[in-house]
């Protein structure tokens, strides 16, 4: 009879074959891996802003927020060898402003989809095995919360609270969990629960709480982790929208950057002052796509069906 610690290696090698496997066909995939080189880029530029910062610029010219660039008498001013992607209306650099806004669009991402993940991937399970009560109560919560208009909702909550970066993530993450999310989640774990498996485990003994949290929700991750890459690209736009009105209590953002623009009254402007709205417009639509093509790649990890033969 096998102990248990033998059966914790043996699911260790397993779990590491299926990773294994699972890389092996997202290598197949040329759009995800597009994406995740992209991806990296744009972690590399979120890297570098505070390394150049601490080394290259100073804070008085090349602050996102406070710098000025005294060496340009007219601003907005085009691009130099000072300033790569000229400066703002307010003299400031666009360049330090494009790298310290793709940290913050980083980590709103992240948050928002480890929240809309857990929440959804808990709800899915517990509807899915309960059934009944519990499962009307969470489906219909869904259905309430996927009928809302969610920029809508979230213009209304920037006049009742403090919207900053850290409350955003959190808010798009609470309406990801009990929305669509879940009733994805819900409908693949409705499968897994009436598997062998977790009849045998029901009978041996397994409590509720056992069963959904050990032989459920593991079997859910790689399709909650497909639409991590979903709530992401969400989580990103809604933040630039926002930000393009003025709604949120944060330092810099690519939304803010295109604000600057609109304010100045460059935004229609034509190509003349392209360096106010391309390289925000561009980054913005480039890392929500990116995070789009990689969520495809993931798919075909996830759903045997859709795998290449």
């Amino acid at each position: 009879m096998l102990t248990a610690r033998q059966i914790r290696a043996a699911k260790m090698r397993l779990a590491l074959r299926g990773l294994r496997e699972g890389w092996s066909i997202f290598l197949e995939s040329r759009i995800g891996v597009v994406g995740l080189v992209v991806i990296v880029i744009f972690a590399l530029m979120a890297v570098s802003h505070p390394i150049l910062m601490a080394t290259i610029w100073d804070d008085t010219t090349y602050d996102p927020v406070t710098g000025y660039a005294f060496d340009q008498s007219e601003q907005p001013a085009p691009p130099s060898w000072s300033h790569p992607l000229g400066t703002d209306p307010l003299g400031r650099d666009v360049l330090s402003q494009l790298l310290s806004s793709t940290s913050s669009e980083f980590i709103l991402g992240i948050v928002a989809a480890l929240v809309t993940v857990s929440i959804a991937t808990t709800v899915g399970a517990v509807a899915a095995y309960y059934g009944g009560i519990v499962d009307t109560f969470f489906m219909r919560l869904a259905d309430l919360v996927v009928s809302l208009p969610g920029i809508s909702l979230l213009i209304v909550l920037s006049a009742l609270i403090d919207l900053n970066l850290f409350m955003l993530a959190l808010v798009l993450g609470v309406l990801g969990g009990f929305g669509g999310t879940a009733i994805v989640l819900k409908s693949q774990a409705l499968g897994i629960s009436v598997k062998p498996y977790i009849e045998a485990a029901r009978v041996a003994g397994g409590g509720r709480f056992h069963i959904i949290f050990t032989h459920i929700v593991p079997n859910l991750l790689p399709l909650s982790f497909l639409y991590m890459m979903f709530t992401v690209t969400a989580a990103i736009f809604s933040e630039a929208v926002l930000s393009f009105f003025g709604l949120l209590n944060i330092r810099m953002s690519w939304g803010i950057m295109i604000h600057t623009a609109s304010t100045g009254g460059y935004l229609l402007g034509g190509a003349r002052y392209w360096w106010l709205i391309v390289p925000a417009g561009a980054s913005i639509t480039l890392l929500c796509s990116t995070f789009y093509l990689v969520g495809r790649a993931l798919d075909e990890v996830a759903n045997p069906r859709l795998r290449r033969r």
